[in-house]
């Protein structure tokens, strides 16, 4: 399914302490992608009812210079007894600025709401 693309907005609350939890991981270009936070604005939907977003990144900004379109970082989510329901996943428009965020779900029902960070870690309700 295409992306459903919508009238650009900054991230919200949400959106935004997931990506600053997981871009506080130390890799090469993290800094120059938490730098962008506050250029980043939501343009579209990865479906109807879907947490995962690509991102816009406006200019000017720093631009980070990883390897490869995904941040190497394990996001992995949990539910309060454990167990694993899925991870968050960071995409860059080559290695450069933020171009998604993703929350790819192992569990039967597609999310509703991005994870929490609880106790440093990213927990979703059972």
């Amino acid at each position: 399914m295409a992306p459903l693309s919508i009238d650009p907005r900054p991230l919200n609350a949400d959106e935004r302490a997931v990506l600053e939890h997981v871009l506080s991981a130390e890799f090469v270009g993290a800094s120059q992608l938490r730098s962008q936070l506050d250029r980043t604005e939501v343009i579209a939907v990865w479906g109807p009812d879907s947490v995962s977003v690509d991102l816009q990144v406006r200019e000017p900004c720093e631009h980070a210079a990883l390897p490869k379109e995904l941040a190497p970082v394990d996001a992995h989510v949990h539910d309060p007894s454990g167990a694993y329901v899925g991870e968050i996943l960071v995409w860059t428009d080559r290695g450069s600025t933020l171009a998604a965020l993703e929350f790819a779900w192992v569990t039967d029902e597609m999310p509703t709401s991005l994870p929490a960070i609880v106790d440093g870690r990213l927990s979703w309700p059972a």
